[in-house]
């Protein structure tokens, strides 16, 4: 056998050796990390208002005003019944600052003959401990972009449920993994 084909197979075993040992280090199990303790206990919830975009200058992007998606945030936690809302930071056990942002993206569009911007609309979700203001847990839903303003509008809807979705699930995890024995 010369040499080059000598080292060729060497170097096919040592990289056969690298990728078996990377494919088992993939395979171990990851240990789950903890949810605050603060998320499985909470009965009372503040909600807040972070704020909302609307950087369309001569139309705008989304039907109603900029308290859109704190407005749908709150009644749908309201009819979700899972924590009681309260009116101040100083009664509850979380605070829930919800806000609308909407970036402008790379991608353009045509639109009618012209070519124009997208933009990468957003929810973002942030749990924080009422007092010390840490922050417990986050989420950010992105929302599909439509070029039409009826499907903005359903994609909004749309974005927003997922939203509420996500905390309510990260509830019932927490309350789960609360509830459930230790293991010896």
């Amino acid at each position: 056998m010369n040499r080059t084909m000598a080292l060729l197979i060497s170097r096919a075993v040592l990289m056969f050796s690298l990728l078996s040992g990377f494919i088992a280090a993939q395979t171990k199990q990851v240990l789950t990390a903890p949810i605050p303790t603060q998320i499985s206990t909470a009965k009372k919830v503040f909600i807040a208002n972070g704020g909302g975009d609307e950087p369309g200058i001569y139309e705008t992007f989304f039907n109603r005003d900029v308290d859109r998606a704190y407005n749908q945030f709150y009644a749908a936690m309201k009819s979700a019944g899972r924590y009681e809302l309260v009116g101040s930071p100083a009664e509850a056990d979380l605070l829930f600052e919800i806000r609308f942002l909407v970036h402008p993206s790379e991608t353009k569009v045509f639109k009618g003959d012209t070519l124009g911007p997208t933009y990468d609309p957003q929810f973002r979700l942030e749990i924080r401990d009422p007092r010390s203001n840490a922050l417990l847990w986050g989420f950010t839903e992105h929302m599909e972009w439509a070029i039409l303003q009826g499907n903005r509008n359903k994609n909004f809807d749309q974005a927003s449920a997922r939203i509420v979705t996500d905390v309510l699930a990260l509830g019932t995890r927490a309350l789960a993994v609360a509830t459930t024995p230790a293991k010896p």
